[in-house]
């Protein structure tokens, strides 16, 4: 990450929120799609993309080993997801829950 000094910071803060609220604001999934395609490289969409599907399969209880081989994604980064789940500020979860858990 960059070195930023307060008053960038306070800048940076100021467009997170911009940027929660723009996504807050598209009304359906294509929408996000479409935005997500715009603000993204294709690189950063399959990063976010392996990383949700990594969180849905450890909600349904799968092992690190079984992600891997299903999703070819590191078992560091599986370990990451885990991480954030559990110790997170708490988005996983509330998208799991909310989109409903679909345990084997």
């Amino acid at each position: 990450m960059k070195h930023h000094s307060q008053s960038q910071k306070k800048e940076l803060r100021s467009a997170a929120k911009s940027l929660s609220e723009a996504l807050l604001c598209l009304q359906t999934a294509a929408e996000v799609k479409q935005f997500l395609e715009d603000l993204c490289t294709p690189a950063e969409i399959e990063a976010m993309v392996d990383r949700w599907r990594v969180a849905q399969l450890l909600d349904q209880g799968y092992s690190y080993r079984d992600i891997r081989e299903m999703t070819k994604v590191s078992v560091t980064t599986t370990g990451r997801v885990a991480r954030y789940i559990e110790m997170g500020t708490g988005g996983y979860r509330t998208a799991l829950e909310r989109l409903g858990s679909k345990k084997p």
